[in-house]
């Protein structure tokens, strides 16, 4: 494939404007380092604020606005147990976005 024939298929298979835009958004949902940090929190299970808090060394006031950001992005799920709010990540999908970058970066 020469590389005019690469450009074409690329330009044939462009989703439209407003998935890019999407994809543009989520992405720019984990440029923030706290954000990243509580998502890889939960790559092992489901956690309180509390317990995420304390894991990446951040207020739990701090923590509950990233999930806000986080649930918005579908990036994060939550379920009530009682009074407690238990956070997860929402697919694996997210376990695979975080595992690839890292060894992306790593190489």
């Amino acid at each position: 494939m020469t590389h005019d024939d690469h450009a074409h298929a690329i330009e044939d298979g462009m989703p439209d404007e407003e998935i890019l835009y999407d994809l543009a958004d989520l992405f720019k949902v984990f440029s923030d380092t706290t954000r990243i940090k509580i998502l890889y929190s939960l790559m092992d299970g489901e956690r309180r604020v509390a317990d995420i808090a304390e894991t990446i060394g951040a207020t739990q006031s701090a923590v509950s606005h990233q999930l806000r950001i986080l649930k918005t992005a579908r990036l994060v799920k939550f379920q009530r147990d009682g009074k407690n709010v238990l956070y997860s990540l929402a697919d694996d999908h997210v376990y695979t976005m975080l595992a690839q970058g890292m060894t992306h970066i790593c190489e």
